[in-house]
């Protein structure tokens, strides 16, 4: 299910805010129940045969960084490191067998699906036990809120990298106002725009540019870079637009994640406005 599909347009995103808007702010927990059903029926949606992938990455994390705050309270920093070390195992391994193993074996194993958004929530998970380990925050004792920072579908297969200190306190308490929601919605819009209107337009002038038969002229070749780099920008601009804007609408502040990067005078300054999230993280 993608953002701009009209099962997720007209069905599932209304349900949500339907729902997620009839129970009172002062039930958060209730709020929060509700965003975490919806995230787990989201992914499974898409890849229902990894939903256990998901559930389990949020079972063992919780164990790891409980037990990381265990061992800080009773002065054992080496178990701490353990436990650190045994988490980092733990997601790195998870992301390089889907995402490597086949690539280094030479595909002798087809039936290894890349899962969707594991490198993003993966990326996410460490953010909490590296913060845990360092003392930047405290472990989160309820798995449904740890759950729900993992699983929430707005940033879960497309990014921004939404790091647990960023969002630590806005899982407990958050409130959404008319203006919070009327700029979340505008913003959904507008990444919505840019995914269905500019990307997937110039996408369709890049393949037909590179799609040509035979000898390439310069025109040709230049045309689809351009429309290629149009392309991807707005693409995955697009996707973090409407993840910050139904953050919003939900109550969340998402960090943005980009910020005009094709106007950058050096790779430096590129990189740093290109996927801000990665590269802050």
């Amino acid at each position: 299910m993608i953002f701009s599909s009209t099962l997720f347009l007209f069905i599932f995103l209304p349900t949500v805010l339907l729902v997620y808007y009839a129970i009172p702010t002062r039930f958060i927990a209730a709020k929060n129940a509700v965003l975490l059903a919806a995230s787990l029926i989201f992914y499974a949606w898409g890849e229902p045969k990894n939903i256990m992938l998901m559930i389990l990455a949020i079972i063992c994390n919780y164990a790891f960084g409980l037990g990381i705050e265990k061992c800080r309270q009773n002065g054992a920093d080496g178990a701490c490191r353990l436990i650190l070390v045994l988490s980092l195992v733990y997601n790195l391994g998870s992301l390089f067998f889907f995402k490597y193993f086949n690539f280094v074996t030479g595909g002798i194993f087809p039936f290894i699906a890349l899962p969707i958004g594991i490198s993003f929530f993966t990326f996410q998970i460490m953010s909490y036990t590296i913060d845990v380990y360092r003392g930047n925050v405290e472990a989160q004792h309820s798995i449904f809120k740890l759950g729900l920072y993992i699983s929430l579908f707005p940033q879960l297969i497309a990014g921004p990298i939404v790091r647990y200190i960023d969002v630590d306190k806005q899982l407990s308490q958050r409130s959404v106002d008319v203006d919070k929601l009327f700029r979340g919605t505008s913003r959904f819009i507008m990444g919505l725009a840019k995914k269905v209107l500019i990307s997937n337009t110039v996408a369709v002038m890049a393949d037909t540019a590179f799609g040509v038969t035979g000898e390439l002229n310069a025109a040709t070749a230049w045309l689809g870079a351009l429309c290629y780099a149009l392309q991807i920008y707005y693409d995955f601009s697009g996707y973090s637009d409407m993840a910050i804007g139904m953050g919003h609408m939900l109550g969340f502040d998402f960090l943005e994640n980009f910020n005009y990067p094709y106007i950058s005078r050096s790779i430096r300054e590129f990189w740093r406005r290109w996927h801000i999230s990665l590269s802050t993280w």
